[in-house]
């Protein structure tokens, strides 16, 4: 080794050593522990909130930041002991020039193992909300007096490990079913204005227009728009591991994020959810006394079956792939109904379904099997396609359009459902088999269920009504009317086939 490199290698030795010293010792000889009541004293009269740190440490590389272990801040008063925020460890990068001026300037902030419990109370109000005048302590904190801490605009924001869930509190006081959960997060934004996030959030911005105004009459609450035309207190990206939103479960999420007072855009949201995955935007609302959404979204291979199991009503009912396209808005209010408070449009297709307790094919099929017309074999609850569009309006699914392609059988209806209690079943149509018009059974057995004769199919007008758990399929019959139960096609197809094994017999 030549004698210019071996003295490189010697500065650049002594280089990191000084280095290394100097981060063990500036962080013993700046003790910012000792600002450690002031900081508390600030943000809890900034916040109104009640505030506990257990540690403040200087840390040198890779940059110069303040290290917070065991950070909390508590629910103010009118909600239950506990906390709000909880972080294990923050580091707070500060301005160098600032700390050595003893003023407390915060650049960017990391939150490791971040735990965010946002309660709303009997009045609407939430725990992340600053009183309009927050307190002066009512002590001087004791340390050096000639420190500042300041809270505002902080460049750079990123959580590791973050944990959030919303909840509202019921009459007694104690919380309620979660609302929305999100878990194992990580997030970063820029330009956070944490002052605007909470102290704004006491204002109130204007009704929200459209289809949330709509369901603020309906509900008698209020709910706040946005103004996104000023700036977002924060913007940034999100992903998460869970989110559960009421009794729906996705199990992976990635978006863009934008924060206003009392509201989340979440925008080119990508998510993995019952075995498909769905894209679009989704927006929370929580200016209102019940908290409001909106999503915009396209699903894609979606298992229906997985899908409607998160619901007692519909459990089991059908299985099949879904596609298709939804835009909603609603209220997430509490009720055993999933159509309460909600509103929208859409449409969607599932393939390669079964519907069990509904089968439409089954019963038609009976009728076939005595005129010698149609398919005799194969699953009669499954289907190769189902098509509809959909409203949601008044605790009511309603769809104009409904296509069924059946086991041998095509169904074209229309009708509504509704969820509550055990659901109940509105629709009619016209199923359509293949069939001969020259056969005399099957132009009897046409007759006697009210079926048409045209381009080799023979068409039967039907209802279904009932519940999910029992659905009643009838036939409407040659006057319009439904049909009894004895007419149904099931019961009609054995009348007449024990009728023609009696002719047979005699």
């Amino acid at each position: 080794m030549s004698r210019g490199k071996r003295i490189a290698l010697i500065v650049l030795a002594a280089v990191v050593v000084v280095v290394l010293g100097l981060a063990i010792i500036i962080p013993m000889l700046l003790n910012v522990d000792r600002y450690r009541p002031q900081v508390i004293a600030q943000i809890q009269k900034e916040t109104g909130k009640p505030v506990e740190i257990g540690r403040l440490d200087l840390t040198i590389l890779p940059q110069v930041a303040i290290r917070v272990d065991d950070f909390s801040l508590g629910n103010p008063e009118g909600f239950p002991t506990g906390d709000f925020v909880k972080a294990k460890k923050i580091y707070a990068v500060v301005n160098v020039s600032a700390l050595l001026n003893h003023k407390v300037e915060i650049t960017s902030l990391e939150l490791d193992d971040l735990s965010l419990d946002m309660l709303q109370n009997t009045h609407g109000k939430w725990n992340f909300e600053n009183p309009p005048e927050a307190p002066d302590p009512p002590n001087d904190p004791p340390g050096d007096k000639s420190a500042s801490f300041t809270l505002g605009v902080i460049s750079k924001l990123s959580v590791v490990r973050g944990q959030f869930t919303a909840t509202s509190l019921l009459a007694s006081g104690v919380p309620g079913p979660a609302l929305v959960e999100v878990h194992d997060t990580s997030i970063d934004l820029h330009d956070v204005n944490l002052n605007a996030m909470t102290t704004a959030s006491i204002q109130s911005p204007a009704p929200a227009p459209g289809e949330f105004a709509a369901l603020a009459d309906w509900f008698n609450t209020k709910v706040f728009a946005a103004d996104t035309q000023a700036p977002a207190v924060a913007e940034g990206t999100i992903e998460a591991g869970a989110l559960l939103f009421g009794p729906l479960n996705v199990t992976k999420l990635k978006s863009k994020i934008r924060l206003y007072p009392k509201q989340v855009y979440f925008d080119d949201l990508d998510l993995k959810c019952y075995s498909g995955s769905a894209a679009g935007n989704l927006s929370l609302n929580f200016g209102g006394a019940n908290l409001a959404y909106g999503v915009d979204a396209k699903v894609k291979d979606v298992k229906i079956g997985e899908f409607l199991d998160a619901f007692p009503q519909t459990k089991g009912l059908m299985t099949g792939t879904l596609e298709g396209s939804a835009k909603m808005s609603g209220l997430v209010l509490k009720s055993n109904d999933p159509l309460a408070g909600v509103t929208g449009t859409g449409q969607g297709t599932i393939r390669d379904g079964k519907m069990p307790s509904l089968q439409i094919t089954g019963n038609l099929r009976s009728l076939a099997k005595i005129a010698s017309v149609g398919p005799a074999n194969g699953d009669p609850s499954s289907f190769s396609s189902l098509s509809a569009d959909f409203e949601i309006a008044d605790g009511r699914l309603s769809s104009k359009k409904i296509n069924l392609n059946g086991n041998g059988v095509d169904v074209d209806g229309s009708g509504n459902l509704t969820m509550a209690g055990e659901g109940s079943l509105d629709y009619t149509g016209d199923a359509s088999l293949a069939a001969n018009g020259n056969n005399p059974l099957a132009t009897l057995l046409g007759g006697m269920a009210g079926a048409k004769f045209a381009d080799g199919k023979m068409t039967f007008p039907f209802t279904v009504g009932g519940t999910f758990a029992k659905p009643k399929f009838s036939l409407k019959g040659r006057s319009g009317a439904e049909s009894t139960a004895a007419d149904e096609p099931s019961n009609l197809a054995r009348g007449l086939s024990g009728f023609f094994k009696k002719k047979k017999q005699q």
